[in-house]
């Protein structure tokens, strides 16, 4: 452990993205206090005192009532300049979700901190926005899952506000949550917690590539997936009777060419519930 654990103003820490360039950590929390909180950090000294919480007063209880009204996921842009984090809205209350972006200030120093200035956009026709992708080599294009409808590209002005580009339902979806873009295919991957199937996306403009349906190997459906190399790797969380396991998918034909590899049953290692998961490289 380098330095010691600092405390979070927020309640129920659920989402974390870490800037190298600005040597910054922010987290999100989605409970009672609910929002963005950010401390400094370096190799030599670990973690520095989070700042105070940023609010987004969604309205939610600790531990919060979900998945809808909470916060999805924080993420910097590819250049780091800005922080984003998608909100979930909730349609059966009429409660819109949004896109939140904090833009990185330097001080003269030389160090960062994140703005307290908020710019907030509810892109037309999204609801539920929830896992977030950059667009390689984009500063002003997101690819973002909808567990509404599917998933949509997003388009952003030099503030941070997003508008809708493209967007795409996928048939037969239950909940579309979480997103991963492969450096093999150059095209976006999705997985529905509530489906066994993988779906191959455009990061141009969101059309659906192809999919690949799972559910010979018995996963109920599929939560955190990550692209490295020509493998995609993603993870089916158990439900309390179907253990946890990873479906290992291999995209190396290039767009279209999925076919699963390797279906690694978690029995023993993260029991029969699983959430979270990264590729170490």
């Amino acid at each position: 452990m380098l330095g010691q654990p600092v405390s979070i103003p927020g309640e129920f820490p659920n989402t974390v993205a870490a800037s190298m360039k600005n040597n910054l950590v922010c987290v999100g929390t989605t409970g009672a206090v609910s929002g963005i909180s950010c401390a400094p950090f370096s190799a030599e000294r670990g973690l520095g005192q989070m700042d105070a919480i940023r609010s987004f007063d969604i309205g939610q209880t600790t531990p919060p009532i979900g998945p809808t009204n909470t916060v999805s996921q924080t993420f910097f842009s590819n250049d780091e300049s800005m922080l984003f984090t998608t909100v979930k809205g909730d349609p059966a209350v009429n409660k819109t979700g949004f896109l939140s972006a904090f833009p990185v200030q330097h001080n003269r120093s030389g160090g960062s901190k994140l703005s307290r200035q908020e710019v907030r956009s509810s892109p037309q026709g999204t609801a539920v926005l929830f896992g977030s992708a950059t667009l390689p080599g984009k500063r002003d294009s997101l690819f973002v899952t909808d567990a509404s409808f599917g998933a949509a590209i997003l388009s952003l002005n030099q503030k941070g506000e997003a508008t809708v580009a493209n967007a795409q339902a996928i048939d037969g979806q239950a909940a579309t949550c979480w997103a991963t873009i492969a450096d093999a295919t150059k095209s976006a991957f999705v997985t529905d917690v509530g489906a066994n199937r993988l779906v191959e996306m455009s990061i141009e403009d969101a059309s659906i590539i192809s999919q690949l349906d799972l559910a010979a190997n018995g996963d109920p459906g599929l939560i955190d997936l990550k692209s490295a190399g020509d493998f995609i790797y993603a993870l089916s969380p158990g439900n309390g009777t179907t253990d946890a396991a990873v479906t290992v998918v291999d995209v190396s034909g290039g767009q279209g060419s999925m076919k699963m590899a390797q279906h690694f049953g978690l029995d023993g290692i993260a029991s029969s519930t699983a959430q979270g998961m990264a590729v170490s490289l």
